[in-house]
Order: C-alpha cells, then sequence, then structure tokens
C-alpha cells in the first residue's frame, strides 16, 4: 500500500446549542488495577477519551475488556487511581465524598440489575427518583414519572409492582427512573439486554431525543447490542483495558466509501476496510500546508479523502492527488525513504493510518496482511 421529545424533566437548567461542542468527559492516561502484589490484575491500560455534551457513545468490546470498570470510573462509583478524569467539566480525581455525591445527582444510571424496592409499585419506584428534584411538586413530578412509564410500555402496568412485572417491564422501570430528572449524563449497562426489539428501539428513541434536545443530555452505553450501532454518534471499541479504536458511524461509513477508491485496496472485503477505516485518524490540511516531505523516515500513510494535494520530487511537480489516492511511507515496513513532498492545493481531508494501527489490522486480518505483504514485495522487486 502506498504510503419529538425532549427530555422527561423541563425543571433542568437548559443548555445553550453551543454546549454541544463541550466536552461531558475527558478522560486522559487512565489506568485501573484490582488487587495488589502478585494478584495485581490491570484492567485499563492509558486510556485517553472526549465525549462532547450531547453525543451518544456505544462502548464495545469483549468480556472483561474494562468497558464497566471505565464506565463506573466516569460515575464516581469506583475512585481513580491513575490519570485525569473530568465528567461535567469536574476533575474526578481526588474528588472528595461530598463532591462525588453532588455530581451523581447530575447522572442518570442504567445497569443490568434493576435494584427496584419489592415494596413499591413502578409508579412509586420512579417516583423516589423524581423526589430528589426539589423544584418540581409533588403533583407535577407523579405526572411526569407516569407519562415517562408510558412513553415507554408501561402505562398498564404503573402500579404493579416489581414481583409482577417481567425483566424486561422492571429494566423500563430502572430506565424511567434513571431519566426521570432529565440528567447531563446517562450511563448505561446494557440496558436493552433483557429488551425485546420494540421495546429497546423506544428505550434508544427517547435517549436519542434527549441527547438532541435542549439539555444536550450525553448517553455513554456499555453494549454488545449491534441493534444500538445505527443510533450512535459515536463507537468506541476495548480490547484488554485499551481503547482501541474511536469512530464516528457516520464518518466511518465516508472513508470507507474512499477505500474502495484505492487501487492497492482493491477487491478487499468490506469488513477488511471497515478495520482499516477504524484504526484511521481524520485530519484537515489547508492550502500550501506541507503534509508529508520527500527523504524523511516515514511514520504513517495517508489516502485523501477530500480536496486536491501535489506531489513533488526534487523540487518539480510529478502528478497531482485526487480522492482516494495514497501517498506517504512507513519506514519501517517499507524500509524506504518518504519519496515526495505532499503539499495540498485545496482544504484536504486526510485519513491516515499509522505503523501501530497498520500492524495492529495486519495482525486482525490475513486478507489485509496478505495484501500488504504483496504490496512490499512488489516494491521490493521493482
Amino acid at each position: 500500500m502506498a504510503n419529538g421529545a425532549t427530555s422527561p424533566s423541563s425543571s433542568a437548567l437548559a443548555v445553550s446549542r453551543t454546549m454541544t461542542t463541550l466536552l461531558a468527559v475527558r478522560a486522559r492516561g487512565v489506568n485501573y488495577s484490582f488487587g495488589s502484589g502478585e494478584t495485581r490484575t490491570q484492567v485499563l491500560t492509558d486510556n485517553e477519551l472526549e465525549v462532547g455534551r450531547g453525543e451518544v457513545m456505544i462502548l464495545t468490546g469483549p468480556s472483561g475488556s474494562g468497558k464497566t470498570t471505565l464506565l463506573t470510573l466516569i460515575g464516581t462509583l469506583r475512585r481513580m487511581q491513575e490519570g485525569s478524569l473530568k465528567v461535567l467539566g469536574r476533575e474526578v480525581a481526588g474528588m472528595d465524598q461530598e463532591h462525588q455525591v453532588r455530581l451523581r445527582r447530575e447522572v442518570g444510571f442504567i445497569f443490568q440489575h434493576h435494584n427496584l424496592f419489592s415494596s413499591l409499585t413502578a409508579l412509586e419506584n420512579v417516583r423516589m427518583a423524581s423526589g430528589l428534584d426539589a423544584t418540581v411538586g409533588a403533583a407535577e413530578a407523579t405526572r411526569r414519572c407516569a407519562a415517562l412509564l408510558e412513553e415507554l410500555g408501561l402505562g398498564a402496568r404503573v402500579n404493579s409492582l416489581p414481583a409482577g412485572l417481567s425483566g424486561g417491564q422492571r429494566q423500563r422501570v430502572a430506565i424511567a427512573r434513571a431519566l426521570v430528572n432529565g440528567p447531563a449524563l446517562v450511563l448505561a449497562d446494557e440496558p436493552t439486554a433483557a429488551l425485546d426489539a420494540a421495546s429497546g428501539e423506544t428505550v434508544m428513541g427517547l435517549l436519542r431525543r434527549m441527547a438532541d434536545g435542549p439539555i444536550h443530555t450525553t448517553v455513554l452505553i456499555v453494549t454488545h447490542d449491534q441493534r444500538l450501532l445505527d443510533r450512535a454518534d459515536r463507537i468506541v471499541n476495548m480490547v484488554n483495558g485499551r481503547i482501541v479504536s474511536n469512530v464516528r458511524p457516520k464518518e466511518l461509513v465516508k472513508i470507507v466509501k474512499v477505500l474502495k477508491q484505492v487501487k492497492e485496496l482493491e477487491g478487499l472485503s468490506d469488513l477488511t476496510l471497515t478495520r482499516v477505516a477504524e484504526r484511521m485518524a481524520v485530519k484537515s490540511r489547508y492550502p500550501g500546508d506541507t503534509i508529508v516531505r520527500e527523504g524523511t523516515e516515514g511514520d504513517r500513510v495517508f489516502v485523501l479523502g477530500e480536496g486536491v494535494a501535489e506531489a513533488y520530487a526534487d523540487g518539480q511537480l510529478v502528478r497531482e492527488l485526487a480522492v482516494g489516492e495514497t501517498f506517504g511511507a512507513i519506514t519501517a515496513v517499507s524500509h524506504r525513504r518518504v519519496p515526495e513532498t505532499v503539499r495540498a492545493r485545496t482544504p484536504v481531508e486526510l485519513y491516515v493510518l499509522d505503523h501501530a494501527d497498520l500492524t495492529q489490522v495486519m495482525a486482525e486480518d490475513k486478507g489485509f496482511e496478505e495484501r500488504i505483504n504483496l504490496l512490499l514485495m512488489a516494491r521490493q522487486s521493482s
């Protein structure tokens, strides 16, 4: 390869549209381990993450990859050990218990275990949470709780005790309890695991509307449910305690479409191209910017996603680069220095793959590994 509804509660402070550019979560160098000494097990390793306000982010990965641990750190249900973690603008590392409690009041928690009060009806369980909002009168709070349960398909079961509800119904009560106060942040661990397709769609629709509404609720979901992926703004994948990819689905589709135009990747499957796209960083450059320089050691390959660039060798223009063309080099793989200087002629969008990510995709996908090896052999023989 060459180189409708808004939030369930209108009492929460409305946030301006400009707040969508701010971060709800910002993690830097987050590490976490269980045990000590010889029994110490590292479960999170040097993780970095940014989630904007109003984003719906889905966290995926195999069991034991650290997803739930990261979620509970964000919710201050575990104490930070190493790194920096800002949640809703506040640093969690070193935060005392009083401030943790204050932060949790702005967070809606949805977990697999519903933890409903067995002696309270569905309505009363949700009403317990709404009672934390002192600005809302009792009658209005009850009306909102009932309306939310109705939206979640439980209008006929508001007076039922948990023992009289199915697992999926109990889960929807727990979801209503988490959302009734219009939290700024929702943390959900497998929220649709016990739900049928229709109920899962209803829940995701509600979360999506909250994210898009005036409060711009940020939603972080740990899930293995593939049905939810098309509702997300961002999909983060974790493996062995590390975030290994962080992509936006619409952006991912766009990158794959461009990769299908890359001559060197012709014939590779959509699955392989998606694996490559998931590892690519998106960069922008402006007219006149130098992207790579001839003769330097290369550490990245580039695919032109938008715009036009120009390649120079020995100071002479040798080619014009259009969408789907590649340039750059990874010296450690190709054993060749960057063969040409490339400058942006117009504003350009670039899809960038570095050495570590190239190696990782090759390890994950034999088809891609074989293609890269063939390209390297062809260059060595030329």
